[in-house]
């Protein structure tokens, strides 16, 4: 299944589960977000296409909600944090126009009473990774409950959520000032600042780490800061950082290291301190080594700490001793021309990255030509290029081969990488003659040229004319739409850089390249040089600008030169800025005047029906300021109908203003769906412009894949040969450096035995001497001995059968002695089952004595209980008591009556009715 397919079905199941969240819709929904994540998506969202928009905008719908299952929410943040590692564009679309980082804090937010929760675990560490090296605005709603998320639980003591809180808090606070003056204004920072360097003793080195970056960024510059990173602290810091630089706690944590180390080195005192640090020499050569790795993210995140490490006086002389002090002689395979070469492995290691492949030069290939034009800066400014001749020889060539041009270009992004990598080539080579802009006290097309002939002559040997013309040929042509129209004014304005660079390289060699001089000039008054100088000449580098001048100056004299066109093109660029400054401004005004209540926000609107109310309004207002003029003019009592005038004027505004409100209701409502209607088109012929446009592609691609079939055929073919060329050249010197190593440390060995044996043989001649006096003196004493060597020999046979009778006695008392120890064993296994059994009944007897307590209590109540019961029992009998008494009276009277009157009634019947 293809991506497009894919997306088709899971943008039908987003609606089925939106309409219903039943289970099958859910199942079906994730099972589709399972399949995308299995297929290859790399810059799904670079073409700004539609479909992939709207999938990725109901998953965040359905992410963010709240009644979504956190299985299914779970699935969804795991397909986005597989996009965001998938290619920078990717990541920077999803942080511009989805917002991913929000949908990410709302989800933390929602769950934040169930932080260890999976799910907010999973978001924390997407998270991190997302926003690192990402810059995100204070002014997002939700940076300040996930500040507050993140403060709350920093104090946890669950390890899992202490590292991502810590690492994210670390990003959202590096270079961000109002994230870092927000959390200093928090009431509770100083338990926060407790609670960090509390984390500083902990047993990771990642929480460490994390906590070490928190602090830089809140307190570097401050007394607080002071205090944390003095001289002894800091030299503490240093080897953990390169510590696990070097040796590594997985990747996320040596980049945060590298991070760490370059942000400390901005502060001055610091950076002193790294300059005496005694140790830096060594972690260097180890950081050095990770170079040798394949990994492009340990070694870009390498090259960023040499660079950063450059800008620091102190250490790029260090640098360069590093690098080029340790020389090792390779020799060349058998059919390449030329001698030996003597070059260190850290220059090797940093050749490989700077002619590595296109893909992603600036982390690796831009970095590590950076690196290389700061060395060869401090070699040609310390005046030893003679010492590093071995390096040039083997680095000119590999940069001429940086500098061919590709056979495709159709790709813009292929086009940029290769104009920036191109761009940073030359200016190396321009660093190798020694260019130095002069200070803008000076003439700008001051430019002091190196007196070193030999080495100018080495780069001359390299560069043609062919070469710099095919460059400037391949960035003109499509910086003006001929072969790959170029939309993007970013690439545009590197287009710009390179042929500028280029140029100026030519420039300087003219006179030493052959050809050179013409094709130099012939490009100069070629019409198409108009774009980058007008670019450069209005760019707010100074140092872009500079070098447009010096090109401009050669250019001016020449007869054909467009001098008009260029200052017509300057005009337009300048024009078109002031018109972005105003539409920027605009767009501010606009944003904050929507902030305001909806009765005022009709006054700045932008829709058909807020002109016409502000036309109306603005005739209105003119003529009231026209009346108003007209009687300061007159006299009021020279006119004394203007009263009924101003009447007439008020009846007519007010009906004015009746049919205004109405137009507005009128004129809102057309205007929202006109613009649901126009919305509903624009998806419409979006989908099908991407139907047909698919059609047509495969279609194209049918056709051309048969086509470049063969061709790719024999460039692999050639390439596999290639290949294996290049691997027996390796695996030859690998071989001889091998070989030489194992040279080199026998000959160390050997050096130091002989100096050992040198030593020993003069300790012997002298002790000869002794020993020769000695020698006389023991032959006499060894007859002597041989008399007592009888005698002792009789006494060691006696001795030697005492011993083995005793032998066997030692051999009975240790078979004695393993029978006792077993028997000891065995009564401490019996012990420690008693200890167990009488452990068990201290705990049934404390059982049973909180129960007997809790029974002992329950009796007390019940004879309390009881008592006040015989109590009430002796009340009720003496109640009783009294009533048989009083009913005895009331029957004896009763009985007395009968008998008086007469009656018959007997006295038990008389008893019974009572």
């Amino acid at each position: 299944m293809d991506v497009t397919t894919c997306l088709k079905s899971m943008l039908l199941a987003i609606r089925q589960y939106k309409n219903n969240r039943s289970a099958v819709n859910t199942s079906q929904l994730q099972k589709q977000i399972n399949d995308l994540t299995g297929l290859k998506c790399s810059r799904l969202l670079a073409a700004g296409q539609v479909l992939p928009s709207e999938c990725l905008s109901g998953l965040l719908e359905v992410a963010i909600d709240p009644k979504t299952n956190h299985a299914l929410t779970s699935t969804i943040v795991s397909l986005l944090a597989n996009l965001a590692t998938s290619d920078e564009e990717t990541r920077e679309a999803l942080h511009s126009s989805f917002n991913l980082t929000g949908a990410l804090a709302s989800i933390v937010h929602s769950n934040r009473a169930t932080p260890e929760e999976p799910l907010v675990m999973q978001c924390l560490q997407v998270l991190q990774r997302f926003t690192y090296s990402m810059r995100i605005s204070h002014c997002a709603s939700y940076l300040d409950d996930l500040l507050t998320f993140l403060m709350q639980n920093i104090k946890s003591r669950n390890d899992d959520i202490i590292k991502p809180c810590l690492g994210l808090m670390a990003n959202l606070c590096r270079h961000n000032l109002s994230v870092q003056t927000h959390i200093k204004s928090q009431s509770n920072v100083k338990a926060l600042y407790r609670s960090l360097i509390d984390f500083l003793a902990h047993n990771s080195l990642t929480v460490v780490i994390y906590t070490l970056s928190i602090l830089t960024s809140l307190t570097l510059n401050e007394e607080e800061g002071q205090k944390l990173f003095n001289a002894e602290n800091i030299h503490q810091t240093f080897p953990l950082i390169f510590n696990i630089t070097v040796n590594g706690d997985g990747s996320l944590t040596r980049n945060y290291a590298v991070d760490l180390l370059v942000d400390l080195v901005k502060n001055p005192k610091i950076a002193d301190y790294l300059v005496n640090y005694k140790l830096l020499p060594p972690c260097l050569t180890e950081v050095f080594g990770l170079l040798h790795s394949k990994d492009s993210e340990t070694a870009a995140k390498v090259l960023e700490l040499l660079v950063s490490l450059c800008s620091v006086p102190g250490l790029r002389k260090l640098l360069c001793e590093t690098v080029f002090r340790s020389f090792k002689p390779r020799r060349q395979p058998a059919g390449k021309k030329g001698g030996q070469a003597r070059v260190s492995e850290p220059c090797v290691a940093l050749l490989q990255w700077a002619t590595g492949p296109l893909h992603d030069p600036e982390r690796c290939s831009l970095q590590a030509l950076n690196l290389l034009t700061e060395l060869f800066e401090e070699v040609i400014d310390a005046g030893s290029t003679a010492s590093v001749q071995s390096h040039l020889e083997l680095l000119l060539p590999a940069l001429v081969g940086i500098l061919q041009v590709p056979e495709s270009t159709e790709e813009e992004q292929q086009l940029k990488r290769h104009c920036v990598l191109g761009g940073s080539v030359v200016s190396c080579y321009c660093m190798k003659l020694n260019l130095r802009q002069t200070t803008t006290k000076k003439s700008l097309t001051g430019i002091l040229l190196c007196v070193d002939d030999h080495l100018k002559s080495l780069v001359a040997q390299q560069i043609t004319s062919k070469l710099c013309t095919s460059q400037v040929e391949l960035l003109l042509s499509n910086s003006h739409g001929s072969s790959s129209p170029i939309t993007d004014s970013d690439l545009s304005q590197v287009c710009a850089e390179a042929v500028l660079k280029v140029l100026e390289l030519m420039s300087h060699l003219k006179q030493h390249v052959q050809d050179m001089e013409t094709c130099f000039y012939q490009i100069l008054q070629d019409q198409r040089m108009v774009t980058p100088l007008s670019l450069a000449m209005t760019s707010q580098r100074r140092e872009l600008v500079q070098s447009a001048l010096r090109v401009l100056f050669e250019a001016a004299p020449l007869p054909d030169f467009p001098s008009v066109i260029l200052g017509e093109s300057i005009a337009a660029n300048n024009a078109y800025r002031e018109a972005q400054r105003e539409s920027g401004r605009s767009v501010k005004r606009m944003a904050v005047q929507e902030s305001l209540p909806a009765g005022k926000a009709c006054a700045v609107s932008t829709g058909p029906g807020c002109k016409v109310t502000t036309t109306a309004k603005q005739t209105i207002d003119s003529l009231i300021e026209k009346l108003q003029s007209g009687l300061e003019l007159q006299d009021p009592m020279k006119d004394v109908h203007m009263s009924e005038v101003i009447d007439v004027y008020e009846q007519k505004i007010s009906a004015l203003a009746s049919k205004e409100s109405r137009l507005e209701d009128l004129l809102e409502a057309k205007a929202l769906a006109l613009a649901q209607a126009d919305r509903l088109l624009a998806q419409y012929r979006c989908q099908r412009a991407q139907a047909e446009a698919e059609a047509r592609k495969l279609a194209g691609l049918l056709q051309e894949s048969e086509r470049g079939k063969e061709a790719l055929q024999r460039q692999l073919g050639e390439q596999v040969l290639e290949v294996q060329r290049v691997k027996q050249d390796i695996q030859q010197l690998l071989e001889h450096n091998g070989r030489l190593q194992t040279v080199s440390d026998e000959h160390q060995a050997l050096k130091g035995s002989y100096n050992q044996l040198l030593s020993r043989y003069n300790e012997t001649e002298r002790h000869l001497k002794e020993l020769r006096g000695a020698h006389v003196a023991l032959t006499q004493m060894v007859e002597s001995l041989k008399k007592t060597y009888d005698t002792l020999r009789l006494k060691q046979e006696r001795t030697l059968a005492e011993v083995a009778e005793k032998d066997k006695l030692i051999k009975i008392q240790q078979a004695d002695l393993k029978v006792k120890e077993k028997t000891i064993s065995d009564l401490q296994g019996e012990l420690k089952k008693q200890k167990e059994q009488a452990n068990e009944m201290e705990e049934s007897i404390s059982i049973l004595r909180k129960e007997l307590n809790k029974t002992e209590q329950a009796r007390k109540e019940a004879s309390i209980k009881a008592s006040s019961l015989e109590l009430q029992k002796s009340q009720l009998e003496d109640k009783m008591n009294k009533k048989e008494e009083e009913l005895n009276k009331n029957m004896h009277m009763i009985a007395m009556i009968h008998s008086l009157s007469g009656g018959k009634i007997k006295t038990d019947t008389a008893n019974v009715s009572l």
